[in-house]
């Protein structure tokens, strides 16, 4: 996994009153939870933009006031109008300790079903999974080379070592559908 490094200053003042200076002066409020204590602290939006805005998952070096976390992005609100990020919720990392992160899925290859003109559907674009920080990619791949027509790949059919997949096991990560003009040229074929 890749790491980020953002900057970040303790607060003091919690509340409403506070955290609306905060936002107003350009800053997010977050929480960094899972280690001996709770921490709160803001960090400038701005820095935050290259981190939410990004299919990549990255382990967050958190530097609050020259004390450095290891952290993953739990939960992220965003404002109902301008969609700037108001708060983000951080959960520390240890090495020892496995983590529950979603990952992003990458298709690798052209499916035999695509050739034969049906059409790729990418149902699930993140699985859950939970494993060591050090052990987690930064994206699953997933072979789609010898997926027919009409068939699907379920999560039950994925393993990845070192971590494991937390989503439903019949849960269907990608699938070929058939389209019209697939069909129509099969019915067309079998008149012939």
């Amino acid at each position: 996994m890749q790491t980020i490094e953002l900057k970040a200053a303790k607060r003091e003042n919690l509340g409403k009153t506070a955290t609306k200076q905060l936002r107003n002066a350009g800053q997010v409020p977050c929480v960094i939870y899972g280690g001996e204590e709770t921490i709160h602290a803001s960090a400038l939006l701005k820095d935050f933009n290259k981190l939410i805005y990004t299919p990549k998952v990255h382990i967050v070096k958190l530097n609050v006031d020259g004390k450095v976390y290891d952290a993953v992005i739990q939960d992220v609100q965003f404002h109902p109008v301008s969609d700037d990020a108001i708060h983000v919720d951080f959960l520390q990392v240890f090495e020892d300790k496995p983590v529950t992160i979603e990952i992003p899925v990458k298709l690798n290859g052209l499916a035999a079903g695509v050739k034969a003109g049906g059409k790729l559907n990418l149902e699930k674009r993140k699985l859950k999974v939970k494993g060591l920080a050090k052990d987690l990619p930064d994206t699953l791949d997933v072979d789609i080379t010898k997926l027919g027509l009409g068939k699907g790949i379920q999560v039950g059919h994925l393993s990845y070592d070192n971590f494991e997949l937390l989503n439903n096991k019949n849960q269907v990560v990608v699938s070929v559908k058939l389209t019209r003009a697939a069909r129509a040229a099969g019915q067309s074929g079998e008149e012939e």
